[in-house]
């Protein structure tokens, strides 16, 4: 099955307005690679003035609530996201699994308040260095994806983006026949929870992509795109990604 590429950046807890200068260069690359879905996720405070400033790219966030409404302080529903110009959402990002204490059962149903409301989840999934160096990787991120991903998903709202948590903004990567494999893993897992239907959905890797390797990450099968950390911050880093993934498309 064709999947289309897909790059997204996930800003964290970085930027400000003037940040947002970035963006046009990344939307110019979008715009000028229509065969690759391209998107960036910003704090919650920049989503609505990047739509703004940027309305042909697609703006994602990096959290949602599960419940529409309520007694939540501090947090944000899938329906003010979406008034805010949302069209994708993170959830179960390793750094909310971890500082956050996100569990398997929260992010499933977070992944379900975004398809409610009609928008894209992007639902991580990934090991730590020491479940990997226990020989524990593939145990540890099959479970979560079997907690994390509802049994109804489909390939045209879902995304799985693949961490390994040690490789997160460290330079370090696993090795192409690591990515392959634990992306294959995944592709197994999610025809063995929801059969054909996994074939549309896509699987990101999310570990210290760029430019330099981006090419080569990318051509492994079922890897369908990244999800990029701190190189999506600068356009000059991000559109090589950009344009890697539209030569393979």
């Amino acid at each position: 099955m064709t999947r289309r590429k897909f790059v997204a950046g996930n800003w964290k807890m970085n930027g400000h307005l003037d940040h947002l200068r970035e963006l046009h260069g990344i939307e110019k690359a979008a715009k000028a690679h229509p065969q690759v879905d391209v998107a960036i996720c910003t704090p919650a405070t920049l989503i609505a003035p990047a739509v703004q400033r940027t309305p042909d790219l697609m703006i994602g966030a990096q959290d949602c609530h599960a419940e529409d409404r309520g007694a939540h302080t501090g947090c944000l529903s899938a329906p003010m996201l979406i008034e805010a110009g949302a069209k994708c959402v993170i959830v179960g990002h390793s750094e909310r699994r971890d500082e956050q204490c996100e569990t398997d059962r929260l992010i499933r149903g977070k992944a379900e308040a975004v398809h409610r409301h009609g928008l894209t989840a992007i639902v991580c999934v990934g090991e730590t260095e020491d479940e990997r160096d226990a020989g524990r990787a593939e145990d540890v991120v099959m479970a979560q994806v079997g907690r994390s991903v509802p049994r109804h998903a489909a390939g045209d709202w879902l995304v799985v983006a693949y961490e390994p948590i040690w490789a997160i903004g460290t330079g370090r990567i696993p090795t192409l026949d690591d990515v392959a494999a634990m992306h294959a893993t995944i592709r197994k897992e999610l025809a063995d929870m929801i059969g054909d239907a996994a074939g549309g959905i896509r699987i990101l890797y999310g570990g210290s992509m760029n430019g330099d390797n981006a090419a080569d990450l990318l051509a492994i099968d079922n890897v369908d795109g990244g999800l990029v950390g701190g190189a999506s911050l600068s356009h000059d880093k991000f559109v090589p990604i950009i344009e890697a993934a539209a030569a393979l498309a």
